[in-house]
């Protein structure tokens, strides 16, 4: 349920109703824009009189919200949501790239890529320390260690680092992380999403492989219902039955999330994709959606990568890429 409060309603009067409902045995979200006060009533709303609510003085209007998903609807928060990670903003205007290596290799490999993709213009490290992988057999990513070399390169670069966790018992080895991403395979791992939403830490949500949007949104509720309402959400493609592409991207899930959504929206053409040489025309893509940003994998050596070669740019073909979509964000938002 959404009660709109009237423009000259006095704080004192807004707390007051705001403790009333919540003698209701309802949480109360309170959004402020520029000319109204919504608060967004949460729970079994079944038992409050809506017109008892309407006929208040300093009520606007009331209507009950049909959707499932609540504290990530844009009815209940008009405005976009900008979530700060590590210091870089993103969402309501505020684009940023997270670009890096898929998993972390070495010492001298992530340090140098984070030094290549900050020159070039990213403002976040991507780097996988824990990797889900199809295969039992394929390189699993380095752990512990691979945090550690991506906290180093954080100290060399002054970059914000991004990773991805697996287990809620590792929680406390990405203290020094950034933002943690949740990736495609664990979207509905709801015991990980209660958890980190007990957290204050930032969280890059995927889309999973065969996942509608209603379901990445209710996803995202898990973790604001939790408490933690820094999420940005990310389209990464979805298993369909083209096979020439790894995924196929749905790059109509941006403006459609942005429409049923105040949360952030970052696009990922490299796991889409699968092949480096589509990359760059779908992170160009993403951004003229109107995309909040991109995650893009960029190796030193991807010939030798041990995980995702095929899908990742050379620094350099990343620095043309980065060209490039500074000519874009001119265009699509001048």
């Amino acid at each position: 349920m959404i009660t709109v409060l009237k423009p000259n309603t006095t704080d004192e009067q807004r707390d007051h109703l705001i403790h009333w409902l919540e003698g209701q045995q309802v949480q109360v979200h309170v959004s402020k824009g520029d000319e109204y006060t919504i608060l967004g009533l949460v729970g079994d709303t079944a038992h409050i009189d809506m017109e008892l609510l309407e006929s208040l003085e300093i009520v606007q209007s009331v209507k009950r919200v049909s959707e499932p998903f609540k504290k990530c609807n844009r009815k209940f928060h008009p405005e976009d949501t900008v979530v700060n990670a590590g210091g870089v903003l993103i969402g309501g205007g505020h684009f940023a790239v997270i670009a890096g290596p898929c998993s972390v290799e070495t010492r001298e490999q992530i340090v140098g890529i984070a030094e290549s993709v900050k020159a070039s213009g990213a403002k976040l490290l991507r780097g996988g320390a824990f990797k889900p992988r199809t295969s039992p057999y394929d390189f699993q990513g380095l752990h512990a260690t691979g945090l550690e070399l991506l906290s180093e390169a954080k100290k060399d670069t002054g970059l914000p680092i991004v990773s991805e966790i697996m287990d809620l018992r590792d929680l406390d080895l990405f203290a020094d992380v950034d933002v943690i991403q949740v990736g495609a395979r664990n979207m509905q791992n709801f015991e990980l999403l209660k958890g980190l939403g007990r957290t204050d830490k930032t969280i890059l949500l995927k889309r999973g492989l065969a996942n509608t949007l209603k379901e990445l949104l209710m996803s995202a509720e898990y973790i604001m219902a939790g408490g933690n309402e820094n999420v940005i959400l990310c389209e990464r493609g979805i298993r369909t039955y083209e096979t020439y592409t790894r995924n196929t991207l749905d790059l109509s899930a941006v403006p459609v999330l942005h429409e049923l959504s105040h949360l952030p929206v970052v696009v990922d053409p490299s796991h889409a994709t699968g092949h480096s040489s589509l990359v760059p025309s779908m992170a160009l893509a993403a951004a003229a959606a109107g995309a909040d940003g991109i995650m893009v994998e960029v190796h030193n050596d991807p010939l030798h990568a041990l995980c995702d070669g095929a899908q990742s740019l050379t620094p350099v073909q990343f620095d043309h890429l980065m060209g490039q979509m500074k000519r874009v964000l001119e265009v699509v938002r001048p």
